[in-house]
């Protein structure tokens, strides 16, 4: 994705660097604390530190769901020039977690009979007909299946003109529905038939529409100006400061920002555990039908899912970056597989600057968010999730 480098940062002293911030005030010196929210807060602590000194991360905000209830906790700095301490409110950006939320607006189009997952592209862009990729189905670009797309929007495109004139030349490399190939442009071109289809722009519809139908009241696509204390500076492997530049299909395939608290009551949505709108909720839900297998992996509408319990192993192979840069056999699933409870679902997201995992099982209604203002390896996310996450659930069924 097209990203831009800030203004170089002042340096300050490495103290700074590996501050560590205490989730809450109460939770703080808890070694001797038997709460439910200490003894959570040991174990998020135990996994979280050593990955944040391992990888030199500067700020994470994490947030678990443990019977159902949400706890977030907070850990360094927002920014290494200000000093200023992940807070509630800080920011991260997610990166490909926003797909998640483009296939929820997805979703909702089509509980509001706007569109159908069945349809093809040239219905809603006209320019397609007669190409090969206007014969490919909306499910398709929602679950990485269109027949080969790069990874990227090609730097070459500029704007929406010029991407559709890019589609319309596009040759498979793959028939529909036969292998996996995660894109940027497949999804981002679900976001735009899906604002097309409801007759609104994309970002409005997730800013003023789709954000507050699920309770989320800190998460933006352009971050307000009034926001942007809040906004944690991402930093580079060598540690240079960044943030996500915009560029075509960005807001639909990796443009949220948001905190810990929001994509927290975001799985919770995903496992029903707050009121929301009937008509959302079945949307949400609606993201976890499993449409095609790739290997032990059922790919859902964005999201990815397992049989539960799932060994480590199994995760890291299908969230590695072979699994993201080559194209997957698939099957597809006859007919889709209705949501289910005995899974994990996960999904990674990753700008220049950022690292998110999130995953969740709804049967335990145990869920984890990681947010880190660096761009941590996709092994160490889910090898801490996985711990945390298992340690959470041991402790439950005690």
């Amino acid at each position: 994705m097209k990203l831009r480098p800030l203004s170089p940062l002042a340096t300050i002293a490495f103290a700074a660097l590996c501050a560590i911030a205490p989730a809450t005030r109460a939770a703080d010196n808890n070694k001797n604390n038997t709460s439910p929210q200490a003894s959570i807060q040991r174990t998020v602590d135990a996994a979280i530190r050593p990955l944040m000194a391992k990888d030199g991360v500067h700020g994470m905000a994490v947030g678990v769901i443990v019977a159902g209830q949400p706890y977030v906790f907070n850990y360094g700095v927002a920014s290494t020039e200000t000093g200023k301490p992940v807070t509630q409110d800080t920011l991260f950006e997610i990166g490909s977690v926003s797909k998640t939320f483009t296939a929820t607006l997805a979703s909702y189009a089509q509980v509001s009979g706007k569109l159908s997952l069945s349809d093809r592209t040239s219905q809603y862009l006209p320019s397609l007909q007669g190409s090969p990729f206007g014969q490919v189905s909306l499910v398709n670009l929602g679950t990485h299946t269109p027949g080969v797309l790069p990874l990227q929007v090609p730097d070459e495109i500029q704007n929406d003109e010029q991407f559709l004139r890019y589609l319309k030349a596009w040759k498979p490399g793959c028939a529909p529905g036969t292998c996996r190939t995660y894109s940027n442009p497949g999804i981002g071109t679900l976001g735009l038939i899906t604002a097309k289809s409801m007759g609104e722009a994309f970002t409005p519809l997730m800013e003023q529409r789709l954000f507050p139908a699920l309770g989320l009241k800190n998460s933006y696509i352009d971050v307000p100006s009034a926001r942007m204390p809040d906004y944690a500076q991402g930093y580079k492997k060598d540690g240079s400061p960044i943030r996500v530049a915009p560029g075509v299909l960005s807001a639909e395939a990796y443009g949220v920002k948001t905190t810990a608290a929001d994509l927290t009551r975001f799985l919770q949505a995903n496992m029903t555990l707050v009121p929301i709108d009937g008509s959302w909720q079945r949307a949400v839900t609606a993201t976890h039908t499993g449409y095609f297998t790739a290997g032990v992996m059922t790919q859902d509408l964005i999201w990815e899912q397992y049989p539960y319990p799932v060994a480590l192993k199994t995760l890291l192979e299908c969230n590695s970056t072979a699994m993201t840069m080559k194209a997957t056999p698939v099957t597809a699933i006859q007919p889709p597989l209705a949501p289910r409870q005995d899974v994990w679902i996960n999904k990674t997201g990753s700008t220049n600057g950022f690292g998110t995992y999130v995953a969740f099982i709804p049967g335990k209604q145990l869920g984890i968010v990681m947010l880190a203002n660096k761009n941590v390896s996709i092994e160490d996310r889910v090898t801490v999730a996985h711990r945390i996450l298992s340690a959470l659930a041991a402790a439950g069924a005690h």
